[in-house]
Order: C-alpha cells, then sequence, then structure tokens
C-alpha cells in the first residue's frame, strides 16, 4: 500500500508539472506576442506626422506654432513635405549624423529617430548636394514611403514636395529615383565641390531607376531624401530633387486627390493602400496554429508519462505478488 501511495504521489506530481509547463509554453507566447504588438504599435505611433501637425509652420488650424518646437529643441531648422505622401515632418540637424537615428524632433528618445540633414550639410540648403536621412519604418511613417517611388505609377504622379527654411517656403521638384548602396560614397557625399558638381549630377543620373527631365543643371541645390531599403543589406532607396525658389501646390487634395485614386485603385489620395493589417491577422492565425498544435503535443506527452508509470507501477505489483 505504501508503494501505492507513492506512486500515486509521484504521477500527480508529474501531472502537475506537466499541466505547468503547458500552461507556460501556452500563456508565455501570447503575454510576449501582445507585449510585440504593443511595443511596434508605440513605435509607430510615435513616428506618426500626426504627432507633429500642430507644429507645422504652414497649417491653418491653431495650435502650437514651428517657434514652439525650436524653443523646445532649436536643432530643429526646417520641414520637409512630399506632396501625396506621409512625409511631413520637422527636420533636424545635429553635430554629427547618429544623434536623429534614436532622437525625436522634441529631443526625446525614440526608435523611430528623426528626419534630419546630414551634419556636414549647411543649414541653408545652400551646398549642391543635401542629404535628407530617415528610417524606413511600416505604417508609411517617417520615410517608410520613399521605396513605393520604385513603382513607375508612383514615380510619374508624384512630383513636388515643399520645404520650409529661414522663415519661407520652398519648392520641390523630384528629377530621379535611385537604389543604391550605403557605401556609395559619390552619392552620400555632402560636399561636393563647385568643380565637380557637373560629374556628381552626371553619375547621380546613370545610376537612377527613373529620371524626370526638369532641366537640371550644375547651379541648381539638390536635395537626397534616403532612407534604408528592404531589398538589399546595405541598400538604399533615394528619392532625388531640386530645391526651388517657386512654391508648388499640393494637387494630392480634393478633385485632383480623387482622380489620381481613380487611375490606380492601389492609391488613395496618393497612399499606398496599407495592407500590413492582413499580415497582422496571417500572424496571428499561424501563433495559434503553432499553440494548439504544441498544447497537443506537450498533453499527447502528459499521456504517454502517466501510462508509463501506471504500467511500472503495475509490473511493480505483479512482482510483490
Amino acid at each position: 500500500m505504501r508503494t501505492l501511495r507513492i506512486y500515486k504521489r509521484i504521477i500527480k506530481t508529474v501531472d502537475g508539472a506537466v499541466n505547468n509547463i503547458i500552461l507556460v509554453c501556452i500563456v508565455l507566447p501570447m503575454v510576449f506576442a501582445g507585449y510585440a504588438l504593443w511595443d511596434s504599435n508605440q513605435i509607430y505611433s510615435a513616428a506618426d506626422n500626426s504627432n507633429y501637425a500642430v507644429y507645422k509652420p504652414t497649417a491653418e488650424s491653431a495650435g502650437k506654432s514651428f517657434e514652439e518646437l525650436q524653443a523646445v529643441n532649436p536643432e530643429v531648422f526646417a520641414w520637409i513635405t512630399v506632396y501625396g505622401t506621409h512625409i511631413d515632418y520637422p527636420v533636424t540637424h545635429g553635430d554629427d549624423n547618429m544623434k536623429y537615428v534614436n532622437t525625436s524632433a522634441e529631443g526625446q528618445y525614440s526608435l523611430s529617430g528623426s528626419i534630419f540633414l546630414d551634419s556636414y550639410n549647411n543649414l541653408n540648403f545652400n551646398d549642391f548636394n543635401n542629404i535628407l536621412y530617415g528610417h524606413h519604418m511600416a505604417k508609411k511613417v517617417m520615410f517608410g514611403e520613399i521605396e513605393d517611388f520604385a513603382d513607375h505609377f508612383m514615380f510619374d504622379t508624384h512630383e513636388y514636395g515643399n520645404l520650409y527654411f529661414d522663415g519661407k517656403d520652398h519648392g520641390i521638384e523630384f528629377f530621379a529615383y535611385i537604389h543604391t548602396d550605403a557605401y556609395d560614397f559619390s552619392v552620400f557625399n555632402p560636399r561636393v565641390t563647385d568643380d565637380g558638381r557637373g560629374a556628381f549630377l552626371s553619375g547621380l543620373l546613370e545610376k537612377a531607376a527613373y529620371v524626370r527631365d526638369i532641366g537640371m543643371t550644375a547651379d541648381d541645390h539638390i536635395i537626397l531624401l534616403t532612407t534604408c531599403s528592404s531589398d538589399s543589406t546595405n541598400g538604399r532607396d533615394i528619392l532625388a530633387g531640386r530645391i526651388t525658389y517657386a512654391v508648388f501646390a499640393d494637387t494630392f487634395t480634393g478633385a485632383a486627390a480623387a482622380k489620381t485614386e481613380q487611375a490606380d485603385p492601389e492609391y488613395a489620395n496618393g497612399h499606398v493602400k496599407n495592407i500590413s493589417v492582413w499580415q497582422w491577422v496571417l500572424l496571428l492565425m499561424l501563433s495559434i496554429f503553432i499553440l494548439i498544435y504544441l498544447s497537443a503535443f506537450l498533453i499527447n506527452r502528459k499521456k504517454t508519462y502517466i501510462k508509463q508509470f501506471k504500467t511500472g507501477y503495475g509490473r511493480i505489483q505483479n512482482e510483490r505478488i
């Protein structure tokens, strides 16, 4: 009888342990997945351009002014807008090109960072090659939409933007989309000499996947909007434009926006439709399937262990008889 009680205790202990293991294996992945979703949402929410809309210098709605944002962070000096996209952000400039990789325009730590001008460029955009950096992020935040210009329709229909600095608006005419390597210093060169302007422009156009003839010359000022590429490890996607004194109207409002959407249903008001929600649904379904499979496997193992213990107990009883 004593042996029977010992075996019952062992079986009960093992049964409870297996139950706890199953519970942990189910709950932990769910908790981790929930946290990952929450954390990702927080990062994307922090990077959304709506957080800075009240600071936009050309905004008609009442709110905080651009000068107030500069009072919070004096290294904010400009504002970049690409018509027909969500790229609509303040621009910062630090002592090096690392600070604003993980610092928001308000000067706070942020994984989404800021849009920032190369530290070697001048704040008045009077360099020949002015480079703006921004993170490549999903949900169309920061410079996540630069890669969309790899689509010819997107490039053809999104010609203009706006650059605010020195207290006034300036126009941007986009003339090229380039895919290159992060270590291509022939492109990522903010210190192009006067004598090297022609060669730089020619090299840039040769590398371009798409080019729009706007009559670019060595006397113009180039602005490069660059971000990481999802196509290659060290790849960079670049949207190149010309800075102008002439300011262009945003044609992605009202009737013009409706016309663009009608021309290509994959675009809504100039934005590529967000399909990430379906990707999350598929990921969730896959996670549930894995959890069900894992639970069934552990439950089956539990039954096997209990059966083995019972078999062992039966053998001992037979031997005693």
